[in-house]
C-alpha cells in the first residue's frame, strides 16, 4: 500500500511538473503587442490601437494585477469606432521594467506623466480606469486638468469606498490574496490556462495568461496592493473631479444589499458632474464587463463623454 501511494504522489508531481513545463514554454512564446517606452532610466510597456485623429484618445488604467492585457478586448472595439485608445503596463507588471518602492498613487502617476509626455501622445484625454485604477485616474485628472476632456469608470474604486464598512476587510483579503501570488512562484504555471477570466481576443488573452502566472508581475502587483490605503489618501488629496467634465460610471453584476452600497458611492462622481451616465451590467461580473461579450459598454461610455464634451464625430 505504502508502495502504491509512493507512486501515485510521485506521478502527480511528475505530472504537476510537466504542466508547469508546458506553461512556461507557452507563456514565453508570447509576443507583446504595443512597444517599450523608456521614461528616463526604465520602460514600460505601452499599447496605443485605432487610427490618429483630432479626436481625443481614449488612455486607460488596469486594475490591479494586470496591465494593457485587460483592454485587448475595448481597445479592438474602439479601434472599430475609429477612436484611438491607449493602455500600459505599470511598473513591474507584463513587459514593464520594475519601478522604485513604495508604489503608491504618487509613484504610479509620476511614471504616467512620464510615460504620456515620452508617448508622443498629446491629448487631451478620455480618461479610463477599471478598478483600483479609479484612484489613479482621478489623481492624474486633477494634476492635469488641461489634458482631460472626461472620464469612463468601470466598476472603479473612489477615495470614499476605502472608508465605507467592509472595506477593510476587503483590503485586508487583496492583501493576503497578493502575498499569496507574490510566494506561489512557479506553482501557479499550471494554472496558465485559466489565467483569462475577462474574455480577451487571442493577442490579450495570451498576454494575460502569462501574467497570471508570472511570479514577478505577482511580486509587483502585491506591492501596489500593499499602498492602496496610501493611493487613496493621495487621490483624495487631489480633490473632486470639475463639474464641467461628463463622467461615464459603469459597474458590473447582480444587485445585491453590498454592493448597492458599494455602487452607490462609485456613482457619485457622474452623478455630481453636469453630464453624467449612470449604468449597471447586471449580466457581467467584475471581469467580464472589459470582455468581448460587454465591453461595448465601456465603448458607449467612451462615446457619451466625447458627446457630452462637445466633441465632433
Amino acid at each position: 500500500m505504502l508502495r502504491l501511494i509512493l507512486l501515485l504522489v510521485l506521478g502527480l508531481v511528475a505530472a504537476f511538473g510537466a504542466v508547469a513545463v508546458a506553461a512556461e514554454a507557452v507563456a514565453r512564446s508570447v509576443t507583446p503587442r504595443g512597444d517599450l517606452v523608456d521614461i528616463g532610466g526604465r520602460r514600460l510597456r505601452l499599447v496605443c490601437e485605432g487610427p490618429r485623429s483630432d479626436r481625443p484618445v481614449v488612455w486607460m488604467e488596469a486594475g490591479a494585477f494586470s496591465g494593457a492585457a485587460d483592454f485587448a478586448a475595448i481597445q479592438q472595439k474602439l479601434s472599430a469606432k475609429g477612436l484611438r485608445s491607449c493602455a500600459y503596463d505599470r511598473a513591474g507588471m507584463g513587459w514593464s521594467d520594475p519601478g522604485p518602492a513604495p508604489r503608491d498613487g504618487d509613484a504610479i502617476v509620476g511614471d504616467l506623466e512620464k510615460l504620456i509626455a515620452a508617448s508622443g501622445e498629446t491629448g487631451p484625454f478620455v480618461l479610463m480606469g477599471h478598478s483600483m485604477a479609479g484612484l489613479y485616474v482621478r489623481q492624474y485628472a486633477l494634476r492635469h486638468p488641461d489634458k482631460v476632456v472626461g472620464v469612463v469608470l468601470l466598476d472603479a474604486v473612489t477615495p470614499q469606498m476605502i472608508e465605507l464598512p467592509g472595506a477593510e476587510r476587503f483590503v485586508a483579503r487583496m492583501t493576503d490574496l497578493a502575498r499569496l501570488g507574490a510566494t506561489a512562484g512557479p506553482l501557479k504555471a499550471p494554472l496558465y490556462w485559466w489565467g483569462d477570466r475577462i474574455g480577451l481576443p487571442p493577442a490579450g488573452k495570451a498576454e494575460k495568461r502569462r501574467g497570471f502566472i508570472s511570479a514577478r508581475q505577482s511580486r509587483a502587483a502585491y506591492a501596489e496592493v500593499l499602498q492602496w490605503r496610501a493611493a487613496a489618501t493621495q487621490a483624495k488629496a487631489a480633490g473632486d473631479y470639475p463639474p464641467e467634465w461628463p463622467v461615464a460610471v459603469i459597474t458590473a453584476g447582480p444587485p445585491s444589499p453590498q454592493m448597492d452600497v458599494w455602487n452607490a458611492v462609485r456613482q457619485a462622481p457622474a452623478k455630481a458632474a453636469r453630464a453624467g451616465m449612470v449604468e449597471n451590467i447586471d449580466a457581467a461580473s467584475h471581469t467580464t464587463m472589459l470582455g468581448l461579450t460587454h465591453g461595448d459598454r465601456a465603448v458607449a461610455g467612451v462615446e457619451f463623454v466625447l458627446k457630452e464634451a462637445g466633441i465632433p464625430e
